[in-house]
């Protein structure tokens, strides 16, 4: 006999909606806050959450927002992320987010609704209805199911973890149709995730690793998002005179100052020409992207080996003498176990990696113009606040100038970014970032630094982060226009400007209409103070940068970085 929706959770009960076994298994995984959109296509969910009341569940404006808050929440957390959307035009608007956590490999799980069952795939016009929903959610995520029956959900709930934590990792979608979410099934004894294994390198592989490596003299690790968790196994080779640059993904798994890192300047020429005198080096993590290579020009060391959980990476982009197909953990500890006391390291070594990375922050440092002040005053506060900052990236001129490499980043999870390049994401991801740091205790600020045109694709979240009282700086360069889509319109179409002016709101007023504090610099020297004050307070709080005040950069950035003819 059926029971009637409203009948309240009971823990001990043994009867439970499929709703409910949702919502105790996010409980199971470690899932603290999820992000969505109500809607009348997933209130069994949403009804079993806020009955049980152990997951926090964010209101977001939109669910591409939504996803968006998810995707920063799991890279911050290590936990996975979970959104919560309607079916049909919901899921949809949640599509770009997720190839987003696709292109990141984020842990996801974004759950969505569905028609009552009888009507799906009918094409019959019921409400919220999309016919190729599952296609389209099979093709921006890792994986796409359905669950048809209570008895199968915990099995498929279970694989959509498995995949999403294996490499590579990535957001996997469960549709549930209304009238599942509600079905009641017996409550099962144990809803906790299947074990995630790593995988171990082979010995044999590790040992033929060992041998080659145990020769170089003036050894470099190239760092990816993949080894976020080997930082332990990282130190180890770094004491024995290993030398560490990261791609974007990879920042902070060496603490960037650490003399022996050469941040994520891994582009710049110093950097680029001290490569030239590497005699080995050991790709981790990395999928060697172009934004990372020059579009695959960059001249990497001659000799370069690879440790990848995922077999594709063997030979990706860049060629490699030798793979070894393991966790990135595991692999290094062992590589380190093997090279213990072995390593004979230039003695010049050290001393040529610390000029390399002075002189690429140099090299940087020039092209900003005013705007290396803001940097710099940026980096003092994280220092005189004693810990390190969530820095969170949206796709902006500011970001591709300095705040992908600049900041000083001294945690594997510290750096968020829109890694797929599309904008707008930055104010949705800086929300996740704040919120998860908050639910799990991990201290530190959180500062999203954003442009005034991708602001503006998602403004509504700004009432979500004010709703939340989401803990962040959202640090807004407005120069009202696209400015680095106008820079390439000078380089490449012969100075023809179009479509790149913006009509910007008064963020003092947009922001008092919100009770969100607001601070605007329009001057390089009110920076320090300001900053000051804007990361004392509590909730959000808006930093404007009049950029027309400010100025022009000393160097214009037209697209992403590539070689120069030769």
């Amino acid at each position: 006999m059926s029971q009637p929706l409203n009948q309240p959770s009971d823990p001990s009960a043994q009867r439970i909606t499929v709703g409910e076994l949702a919502v105790r298994f996010m409980q199971a995984s470690g899932v603290k806050t999820a992000y969505g959109v109500i809607s009348i296509h997933n209130m069994p969910i949403l009804d079993a959450m806020h009955q049980r009341g152990q997951v926090r569940f964010v209101s977001a404006r939109g669910e591409a927002g939504a996803c968006n808050m998810a995707d920063a929440a799991a890279r911050v957390s290590g936990i996975w992320g979970v959104c919560i959307t309607s079916t049909g035009t919901g899921a949809g608007n949640a599509a770009g987010a997720l190839v987003e956590a696709l292109t990141a490999g984020t842990p996801m799980l974004h759950l969505t609704g569905q028609i009552e069952s009888a009507y799906v795939d009918r094409d019959w016009g019921y409400i919220h209805e999309a016919p190729a929903q599952l296609a389209m959610l099979s093709a921006v995520s890792k994986a796409a199911f359905r669950i048809r029956e209570a008895q199968s959900a915990l099995s498929i709930l279970r694989e959509a973890h498995r995949l999403a934590h294996t490499p590579p990792c990535g957001p996997v979608s469960i549709e549930i149709p209304i009238d599942v979410q509600a079905q009641w099934m017996d409550a099962p004894a144990d809803v906790s995730p299947l074990p995630l294994t790593p995988l171990p390198p082979d010995p044999q592989r590790m040992d033929v690793l060992a041998q080659r490596l145990g020769q170089a003299r003036r050894p470099l690790l190239w760092l990816g998002g993949g080894a976020r968790h080997a930082g332990a196994a990282v130190q180890r080779l770094v004491n024995m005179g290993w030398a560490v640059v990261s791609s974007v993904q990879g920042r902070g798994i060496l603490a960037e100052q650490h003399p022996m890192s050469l941040g994520a300047f891994n582009v710049q020429k110093p950097v680029e020409a001290l490569y030239a005198s590497v005699d080995a080096m050991l790709v981790v993590g990395s999928r060697l992207r172009s934004n990372e290579t020059l579009n695959y020009k960059l001249q990497l060391p001659a000799t370069r080996y690879r440790i990848d959980a995922n077999p594709l990476a063997d030979q990706r982009a860049y060629s490699s003498e030798y793979f070894v197909h393991a966790d990135a953990h595991l692999a290094l500890h062992a590589l380190a176990d093997r090279l213990q006391s072995r390593m004979q390291i230039d003695p010049h070594w050290a001393q040529d990696v610390a000029q390399a990375r002075q002189a690429a922050e140099a090299q940087v440092d020039a092209s900003l113009g005013p705007y290396v002040a803001l940097k710099d005053s940026l980096n003092r506060a994280v220092a005189q606040a004693g810990q390190g900052v969530w820095w969170v990236r949206d796709i902006t001129l500011s970001n591709s100038m300095w705040g992908n490499r600049s900041l000083h980043l001294d945690h594997p999870r510290a750096g968020v970014h829109a890694l797929g390049g599309g904008i707008g994401q930055g104010l949705a991801m800086g929300i996740g970032a704040s919120l998860a740091a908050q639910a799990h205790a991990l201290g530190r600020k959180t500062m999203a630094l954003v442009g005034d045109g991708g602001l503006m694709l998602n403004p509504g979240e700004l009432a979500c982060a004010m709703q939340e009282q989401a803990p962040m700086v959202l640090l807004v360069m407005n120069d009202q226009r696209y400015g680095v889509i106008q820079n390439i319109q000078d380089a490449m179409y012969g100075g023809r400007r179009c479509y790149v002016d913006l009509c910007t709101p008064d963020f003092s007023l947009l922001c008092a209409s919100l009770k969100m504090p607001h601070f605007l610099l329009s001057s390089p020297d009110m920076c320090e103070p300001v900053l000051a004050q804007a990361m004392a307070l509590d909730g959000p709080v808006m930093v404007e940068v009049d950029m027309n005040r400010w100025g022009p950069f000393a160097t214009k950035f037209a697209g992403p970085p590539r070689k120069d003819p030769a």
